[in-house]
C-alpha cells in the first residue's frame, strides 16, 4: 500500500513536469530561442525528476543506492526517458529482492 504522501508527492511532480513542458510551448511558442534557452527548457523536467530522488542520496536503504547508483549511471549514457524507466525498475526490483 502507497503511503498517500507519497502518491500525492508523485503526481504533484508529474503535474509540475508536464506544466513545464507545456508551457514553455504555449509561453514561446511563437518566438525564436536562443541555444540557451532551449538547452534551459529541456533540462527542467529532469530537474524536477531529480528532486524526487534526491532524498535517496541520504538513504540508508541500500536497495534506494544501488538503484540510485544504477540511476546515475544509466544518465550518464541514456536519455531522461529510459533512464527514468530503469531507475523506477531498479528501484522496484532491488526494494522487492533487497527487503
Amino acid at each position: 500500500m502507497i503511503d498517500p504522501a507519497t502518491l500525492f508527492t508523485i503526481v504533484l511532480m508529474a503535474g509540475v513536469t508536464y506544466l513545464t513542458r507545456i508551457g514553455g510551448y504555449v509561453v514561446l511558442r511563437n518566438r525564436t530561442l536562443s541555444a540557451r534557452a532551449t538547452a534551459v527548457m529541456e533540462a527542467a523536467p529532469g530537474c524536477v525528476l531529480i528532486s524526487v530522488i534526491a532524498p535517496d542520496f541520504v538513504s540508508k536503504n541500500p536497495a534506494d543506492l544501488a538503484a540510485l547508483a544504477i540511476t546515475v549511471l544509466a544518465a550518464t549514457r541514456l536519455p531522461m526517458l529510459p533512464t527514468v524507466l530503469i531507475g523506477v525498475g531498479a528501484a522496484g526490483l532491488l526494494r522487492h529482492f533487497m527487503a
